[in-house]
């Protein structure tokens, strides 16, 4: 899971939830103090939350950009239903469109980002939206994500979630992560006190049904890269991620970056979270090619 530099919203940025066809969704959102150049749409990843881009908010903001990113259905402050369709990544995807026609209502152009999971969601939302005519974002960027399944070692993982959800609680599965973390003999990093209790209080927020069909797609998503590529000509695209991933191997991303023919950035000394990891060059790579 991605691990927020830090909780505090900056200035520019306040918790609200925007109101769609769909539903409510929790988000954070952030204003430039001047001319808004455009807005943008982040969309986070498999267990990840809106905080996940909390380092991008005010360095997007101070590029004149409108940011809001979103906690998905079955995440965190979004909350959802125990019914397991709702979560299909064809449903995600319409969630993508409505807060799509939520932040269109506001004018300028809008620009569409998702990371790691968030970005097949992305996707998905846009084959649904050029199956019903023109685009309505300006550029589309897809972070730390991969043309079909996670990579082999990550499924397997995933798998061993998926088992657990079955018979275990949230809690005791985060006390069995935390105990696999600690006998690994890997160093782990000194997390903020504040962070590691957000992280906490994160994953119990997750609605297990969510978790189970999400965690499903990723060990078996199929390749719709072309379908995407065809959907997509003439839309500026952009495959941006750290120099490293766990999840999706560097070179597949960059060889699906040839396939979109999208521009390619990669962030140094950067893994999987970029966003969380190396926010201010992430901004800088966002605000650049959104310029």
């Amino acid at each position: 899971m991605s691990t927020p530099p830090f909780l505090r919203l900056p200035g520019c940025a306040r918790a609200e939830r925007v109101v769609t066809g769909r539903g409510e969704f929790a988000v954070l959102r952030a204003e430039p103090d001047g001319v808004v150049r455009g807005s943008a749409l982040l969309v986070p990843g498999f267990t990840g939350s809106k905080e996940d881009f909390i380092g991008l908010l005010e360095p997007l903001a101070a590029a004149g950009y409108r940011v809001t990113a979103v906690d998905q259905r079955g995440q965190y402050e979004t909350g959802g239903p125990d019914d397991p369709r709702a979560y299909a990544v064809e449903a995600l995807g319409e969630d993508v469109l409505a807060l799509t026609g939520a932040l269109a209502a506001e004018g300028g152009p809008l620009h569409l980002l998702g990371h790691s999971f968030g970005g097949q969601v992305v996707r998905e939302a846009v084959l649904a939206a050029a199956a019903r005519g023109p685009l309505p974002w300006r550029s589309l960027t897809l972070v730390s994500t991969g043309p079909g399944a996670i990579d082999p070692a990550e499924a397997a993982r995933t798998k061993l979630l998926l088992d657990a959800l079955q018979v275990m609680s949230l809690e005791e599965i985060w006390q069995v992560m935390r105990q696999m973390e600690a006998d690994s003999g890997q160093p782990q990093p000194s997390l903020d006190p504040a962070v590691a209790q957000f992280l906490h209080r994160r994953w119990l927020a997750n609605v297990p049904q969510a978790l189970s069909v999400t965690g499903g797609h990723l060990v078996a998503a199929p390749d719709r890269v072309d379908e995407l590529a065809a959907a997509t000509a003439g839309l500026p695209v952009l495959v941006l991620s750290g120099v490293r991933d766990y999840a999706w191997p560097v070179p597949e991303q960059t060889a699906m970056a040839e396939r979109l023919g999208a521009r390619r950035v990669l962030v140094a000394d950067a893994g999987h979270s970029p966003n969380a990891e190396r926010p201010a060059e992430t901004a800088g790579a966002l605000a650049a090619f959104w310029a």
